[in-house]
């Protein structure tokens, strides 16, 4: 379950595309519970955004979800803007701070989400460097199992390693659940089965998402599209395995019009009450 300061509920990740329209309708945000951000797009706004950003800030609970950190990557951490990130999550009172467990540089950024090896080397190194980021920072970390395309090296299964780095990091876990779906199409194998091996008191918040359909074994993650019923399906499940957890819409294009966004949002909130509701019945009875 989220810890007493945590967020609750449905959130959608902020985007600076639809801003305006959160501008001309202020009476939608309580149709919120809580947003997120990638604080390498925010830290340092200044001008119109960064006025609104504050405003916003203000109004509705915030979690941050990292571009950057490259947490399984050979370069060192970047502590400096480790040190700049605990400014921001601190100055606009942050609820959880995560990351995407992958790497992203090496010699220069590589801008995209690499998939570290599943082998026991790479839980020990990425665990010290999680370790590291929660001592700068200050609070514990979210890592986010992330969608990937090829598993070199692997020496273990995806959930092993997932489960060994919770475990030595001492940290938290972000649910993808768009993920787990997409991968459960590429690489074969029950999406169902694998979300349960997942430690129920690892889960800060959930992702939930839409993709692209490539092939008919090949799906690819954009969050550009709404999501479909198999991931919604899959959300429900988790909720009635875990419990509920707060959840967040993600959608980087192909924006439509907030009250869309919205639509999803509230998707998600029902579904949260649905399974509340089990719960307390099952609870009485």
């Amino acid at each position: 379950m989220p810890a007493p300061d945590s967020v609750q509920g449905a959130g959608l990740g902020l985007r600076r595309a639809f801003m305006g329209s959160l501008a001309d309708s202020s009476s939608w945000l309580p149709e919120i519970d809580f947003m997120e951000v990638a604080p390498e797009n925010w830290i340092d706004v200044g001008g119109r955004f960064g006025r609104r950003f504050r405003e916003i800030a203000e109004q509705t609970p915030l979690v941050c979800h990292g571009l950057s950190l490259n947490l399984g990557g050979p370069a060192p951490l970047d502590e400096a803007f480790l040190h700049k990130v605990r400014q921001f999550l601190d100055t606009f009172n942050v609820r959880c701070y995560s990351e995407h467990l992958s790497y992203c540089a090496d010699d220069g950024h590589l801008y995209d989400l690499m998939p570290i090896p599943f082998t026991e080397e790479a839980v020990h190194h990425t665990a010290a460097r999680i370790r590291r980021v929660q001592d700068i920072t200050g609070r514990r970390l979210a890592i986010e199992n992330v969608s990937y395309y090829a598993a070199p090296g692997q020496e273990m299964t995806e959930t092993e390693f997932i489960n060994n780095v919770l475990a030595e990091a001492d940290c938290d876990l972000l649910l993808d659940v768009n993920n787990i779906y997409v991968n459960s199409i590429n690489h074969g194998y029950d999406a169902e089965t694998w979300l349960k091996s997942l430690p129920a008191e690892r889960i800060a918040y959930a992702h939930i998402a839409g993709h692209y359909v490539e092939a008919e074994d090949l799906r690819v993650d954009t969050h550009g599209a709404d999501v479909i019923d198999p991931v919604w399906k899959l959300l429900e499940t988790a909720y009635a395995h875990f419990g509920v957890f707060p959840t967040l819409l993600e959608r980087d294009f192909n924006i439509p019009p907030l009250p869309e966004l919205l639509g999803e949002v509230n998707r998600i909130r029902r579904l949260q009450s649905e399974h509340t509701a089990h719960e307390y019945r099952q609870s009485i009875n």
